[in-house]
């Protein structure tokens, strides 16, 4: 009787199979269904809040006592949690669906699919931080440690809607550029390490930085809003001047020009360019 040989594969992929892997990756994404999207989509806001609230209870225990660069990594590792959800438990983020662009660059996907996409899924993302944010008020976990968590959270908060607006787009380019890298990267991977190591480095690098992720600070101004206006009292502890702690400027004078920058660096930045080196040549096929 013959006898069926089955290989096991180990080694990463490549990038060029890792371009042509994007691709298919987009495709299927651009096609999910509406309410598959909104759900996952809802999972990744409340994912990378997880992650924002790790790293601001990790802040919160930091103040001083470290040097800033090594606070700024263990911070950033903190952080790492919310990537890593998304990718290994499955679960639709803005800024990673820049990515999409791979496909849309080959005619895979078109332009109306692509932009419904994102739509909803930053819609989702919106609603799944807000939601995690309120229920995150109501547990008072801003009060531990004496208070240190919530002046981290509040600092966090004030410090990014006091950006200049070019200022806040270009660290948005910067931080998807490197959010984008890592779950490029991730489409090499063979396990469950292979992402979570691919998730690490990059990402702890854009927190470290103090780069800005469009998503992370649907949780993290919002947590500094709901505890100024429905908890007054521990906001004047804080010693903080938080006048411009307003929705509107979260709105107009950080969540646009950080969304703007996001999609600069993800979709032309890495995206793009990967397409271009890699996939140019592929025929292309209608969506």
């Amino acid at each position: 009787m013959a006898t069926e040989s089955h290989e096991i594969h180990i080694d990463a992929l490549l990038p060029a199979e890792m371009a042509v892997r994007a691709e298919g990756i987009g495709v299927r994404k651009a096609a999910m269904p509406f309410w598959t999207v909104l759900t996952l989509s809802i999972l990744a806001g409340a994912f990378i809040a997880l992650g924002a609230i790790f790293s601001t209870t990790v802040a919160g225990g930091l103040s001083g006592a470290v040097p800033f660069g090594i606070a700024r990594l263990l911070i950033g590792l903190a952080f790492c949690l919310g990537l890593i959800l998304v990718v290994v438990g499955g679960a639709e983020l803005f800024t990673g669906n820049n990515l999409i662009v791979m496909a849309w660059a080959g005619g895979k996907v078109s332009t109306l699919a692509l932009a419904r996409n994102w739509s909803i899924v930053y819609l989702g993302n919106l609603i799944g931080s807000l939601g995690t944010a309120l229920m995150m008020f109501f547990t008072r976990q801003y009060t531990f440690g004496g208070g240190a968590v919530g002046l981290a959270a509040m600092s966090i908060a004030n410090s990014k809607v006091q950006l200049g607006w070019v200022q806040a787009v270009f660290l948005g380019i910067m931080c998807n550029v490197l959010v984008c890298l890592a779950v490029w990267m991730t489409y090499s991977a063979r396990s469950t390490i292979d992402k979570i190591f691919a998730i690490l480095f990059p990402i702890s690098a854009f927190v470290a930085a103090s780069f800005e992720h469009s998503v992370a600070n649907m949780y993290f101004i919002p947590m500094g809003l709901l505890i100024k206006e429905f908890d007054p009292a521990f906001a004047a502890s804080t010693g903080l001047t938080l006048d411009m702690l307003t929705w509107p400027n979260f709105l107009v004078n950080n969540l646009l020009p950080v969304t703007i920058g996001n999609i600069i660096g993800g979709a032309v930045l890495v995206a793009i360019i990967y397409w271009f080196i890699f996939l140019r040549h592929t025929t292309k096929e209608k969506a």
